[in-house]
């Protein structure tokens, strides 16, 4: 069974133990004011009624508790093995582009990241346990569409700030590899795992494609291309823009203003 059938039938489930049990309330209720009021017929009526209630409110409740039909081992090997297909599935018939990139899944401007272990995802380094394949594809769909927030203006400052650590300042100007600025980002542990390349390369390419060119003290950035189309591959970053096309940056310098 398919992840998103079985949260449909657990809801179903749970959507039937709830009526069955407002229908013990509403016989609770009648009881109660029949009681008040001394009028045995109602009272009488009502206590059946309480009885009949409960028993199909036992049995709701009964098929509830075992709707959900995944063992927690089963839950992560799900996750593990057959979620992304159905994901990727459940997206491509909501409209939303999604492409696979080095074990992550990118529905620009996130980057999600399956987590078998955790039996949830990661959206832009933050963990969800919300995973009902049609829901996180809403979530992923309103941030679409949504007017984030840029941090174009940040990124930039930072890669300044990368770049002025990595270049002499006699030779400022100087191109050096955007990799050797991403291990300057993560240098300290763990750093690659909580900002990993793909988040990096989706920075570079919503800087690219913004109209931000100087930082706050003037400087002008550039992204050149690799000198040659057979610069090494370790010494690219990849990404992949909203309409599929396949990006690579290399290079980052900045000219600063002259006095």
């Amino acid at each position: 069974m398919e992840f998103e059938q079985a949260c449909e039938d657990a809801e179903g489930a749970a959507q039937a133990a709830e009526r069955a049990a407002k229908d013990v309330l509403k016989a609770a209720k009648q009881m109660e004011k029949a009681a008040q009021t001394g009028d045995v017929k109602k009272l009488r009526k009502s206590a059946a009624s309480i009885r009949a209630a409960i028993e199909v409110a036992r049995q709701a409740a009964m098929n509830a508790g075992s709707a959900w039909p995944f063992s927690e081992e089963q839950e992560q090997q799900y996750l593990e093995r057959e979620y992304n297909a159905e994901f990727l599935a459940t997206a491509k018939r909501a409209g939303l582009t999604v492409h696979a990139r080095d074990q992550r899944l990118i529905a620009f401007p996130s980057i999600v990241r399956i987590l078998p272990s955790d039996l949830g995802v990661s959206i832009d380094r933050k963990k969800v346990y919300a995973i009902r394949p049609s829901h996180l594809v809403s979530v992923l769909l309103k941030r679409q569409t949504s007017r984030a927030r840029s941090k174009s203006e940040q990124f930039l400052e930072s890669l300044y700030a990368a770049y002025k650590l990595l270049v002499p300042k006699n030779e400022l100007g100087k191109v050096i590899k955007l990799v050797d600025v991403y291990r300057a980002f993560t240098l300290q542990p763990g750093a690659a795992s909580e900002y990993d390349r793909s988040e990096f390369a989706r920075d570079l390419y919503m800087l690219d494609r913004s109209r931000l060119r100087h930082t706050r003290s003037r400087a002008t950035v550039s992204l050149p291309a690799a000198p040659s189309a057979r610069g090494a591959e370790r010494d690219r970053i990849s990404f992949v823009a909203e309409d599929g096309e396949p990006l690579t940056y290399y290079g980052l310098s900045f000219t600063e203003a002259k006095a």
